[in-house]
């Protein structure tokens, strides 16, 4: 009897397409030029396969995910240290409290909306010419910001409210193009976050949001009826994660001294490019 070929989870790439894709998800996780509107136009750009896209783009941001634990370990292991001794009942750092009940409460914006919208947003919301317009708004959130940050006095001190808001912000990068570093930096920066704060509270908000939306996906890909191709998948997601780690430390040390100029204009020339050969290629 002719044996039957297993199936095949079809991620519809090569290896060596899943480990561009794992480089732009790397790089444009942490800069604020939004990663799913690049990985959007990387897969026009270079004719690959969108079958399954989102599950794939799912595993990818796990690695980005991971790539934030490892970097901020140990804010993080302190994070956990003052939620357990606020459970146990023991003295808290106020502002380990502070921070970590606004990291929650800033979740909770981008899951309601997330699982709400996600089904309109896995078919609605991928088209290049639709990235590009959103590219530009965001652009436009970006100035606003820093014409507010230059005019008015900047305050690092986080409080839930603030938390709140911020993750208000961050409920704008479900449309892909808008960034999700990149709108919660602005929110932090028009809070009275300086950058480097608002950098930072943007990616410790990264790690539920991202890593939850992920595994959900990752979990929906295990349960598929077809076997998984983990060579191209696996491949991707290690290049992710080992760009993702480099390019948190470069945003980190950029705003420092840098402003969200030069992101705007690549932005906006980007999103023009798109326009451009959308209409008249």
């Amino acid at each position: 009897m002719e044996s039957v070929p297993a199936k095949r989870y079809n991620t519809g790439m090569s290896i060596f397409e899943a480990v561009v894709l794992g480089i732009v998800q790397g790089i444009t996780e942490f800069l604020p030029v939004s990663s799913t509107g690049h990985l959007i136009l990387t897969r026009a750009v270079f004719d690959i396969a969108d079958s399954n896209g989102l599950a794939f783009d799912a595993v990818l941001h796990l690695a980005t995910a991971a790539a934030v634990i490892v970097y901020f370990f140990p804010d993080l292991w302190q994070l956990a240290q003052a939620g357990l001794r606020k459970l146990g009942k023991l003295p808290v750092n106020k502002s380990d409290e502070t921070l970590l009940y606004s990291l929650l409460i800033a979740t909770i914006p981008a899951v309601i909306l997330g699982l709400s919208l996600e089904s309109f947003m896995e078919t609605t919301f991928r088209s290049p010419l639709l990235v590009a317009g959103v590219l530009i708004a965001g652009s436009i959130l970006f100035m606003y910001a820093e014409w507010v940050y230059q005019n008015n006095h900047q305050s690092n001190e986080m409080d839930v409210k603030k938390g709140f808001k911020i993750g208000l912000f961050q409920t704008l990068a479900l449309i892909p193009g808008m960034s999700r570093s990149g709108a919660t930096i602005s929110g932090g920066m028009l809070l009275g976050l300086s950058r480097v704060e608002a950098a930072r509270f943007a990616f410790l908000l990264a790690v539920p949001v991202i890593m939850g939306a992920g595994l959900k996906k990752f979990i929906e890909m295990l349960g598929s009826e077809e076997s998984i191709a983990w060579v191209p998948v696996l491949s991707g997601a290690v290049v992710s994660f080992l760009v993702g780690l480099t390019a948190i430390h470069f945003m980190l040390r950029f705003v420092r001294t840098h402003t969200l100029w030069p992101f705007i204009w690549y932005r906006i020339i980007l999103a023009s490019f798109v326009i451009f050969i959308t209409v008249f290629g």
